[in-house]
């Protein structure tokens, strides 16, 4: 995650956060080898019970369950996306009418359940005449969820420009509307792009509550199948090491991102007292478009 939201932390946090990692690592592994010798003595290692993986019909199946994931994961980023920026947009607004519905949806929808919002749509919403495609009673769900993430990563991005940004723009002759539009959006977008991918690998696990709505992504896919062969071991491994592949590749590419970015020298980390504490309180009246109380950006998980 970029430091654009969160502290970057001292040598005495990092010391701490080297022993834990060990630690945890320590116990993974000793999980691991406890399951490992389970199964082995369950004969669920056999090699006849993997045999049926080696197939391209299963396979083929997997992939459709797959290709369903991608499709619902790729339709809530979107309109979570859409939501959270324009919810973001409320946020920063000096507005109060605009400021406070928009700091009211967040603080609301945060705390939520998304199996709550996905029970709402399969139970509440058909009662009065709207009975949603499987698909959208997954995605309009989820999409609700997370906007109220995307949104206040947004909104840190838009509070973590330095002060330089809005006042050139200002001394240009903009107004705040187009020195939003054209100067400090497309830098906030830059800097947070790390936080969305991010984001983006947590949609994807929220998708494999489609097997509540019977919805046909992985998760569900995989139920059907281990009801069919028997292999209920093996199949949710398989599905569990394509979750990790898709995750881990999300997760990497944020990593990657961010790292270039620091070496590009694009921004400085708002943990950096200099720039970022000076810019905070000066974008708002620069871009007329803040009305919040200066402080430094941050996601509330």
């Amino acid at each position: 995650m970029t430091s654009v939201l969160f502290d970057v932390p001292g040598p005495r946090a990092r010391r701490r956060v080297r022993v834990a990692t060990v630690v945890a690592i320590a116990a993974g592994l000793v999980l691991l080898a406890l399951a490992v010798r389970q199964f082995a003595v369950n004969g669920e290692l056999a090699a006849q019970r993997w045999a049926p993986y080696g197939s391209w019909p299963m396979w083929r199946y997997l992939l459709g369950g797959l290709g369903g994931t991608a499709l619902a994961a790729v339709l809530a980023v979107a309109l979570a996306m859409a939501a959270g920026l324009l919810v973001a947009f409320g946020r920063v607004s000096r507005h109060l009418v605009l400021r406070a519905p928009a700091r009211a949806y967040v603080e609301v929808i945060r705390v939520i359940p998304l199996l709550l919002l996905i029970y709402f749509a399969m139970f509440a919403l058909p009662r009065y005449g709207l009975d949603l495609p499987l698909l959208w009673k997954l995605v309009l769900p989820i999409a609700v969820s997370r906007s109220a993430q995307f949104a206040e990563i947004f909104r840190s991005g838009f509070r973590s420009l330095e002060a330089g940004q809005g006042e050139a723009a200002a001394a240009l002759g903009m107004r705040p509307s187009q020195s939003m539009r054209h100067v400090i959006f497309p830098q906030a977008v830059r800097r947070v792009v790390p936080a969305l991918i991010s984001q983006t690998a947590g949609v994807v696990k929220d998708t494999s509550l489609g097997i509540v709505v019977s919805y046909a992504e992985l998760l569900q896919s995989a139920k059907v199948l281990a009801g069919y062969n028997r292999l209920l071991i093996q199949t949710y491994l398989i599905i569990a090491l394509l979750y990790f592949a898709i995750n881990y590749a999300l997760s990497r590419l944020a990593r990657t991102i961010d790292a270039r970015q620091r070496q590009s020298g694009r921004y400085e980390p708002v943990s950096s007292p200099s720039p970022a504490r000076r810019g905070l309180g000066r974008i708002r009246s620069a871009t007329a478009t803040s009305g919040d109380a200066p402080r430094r950006g941050r996601v509330k998980a």
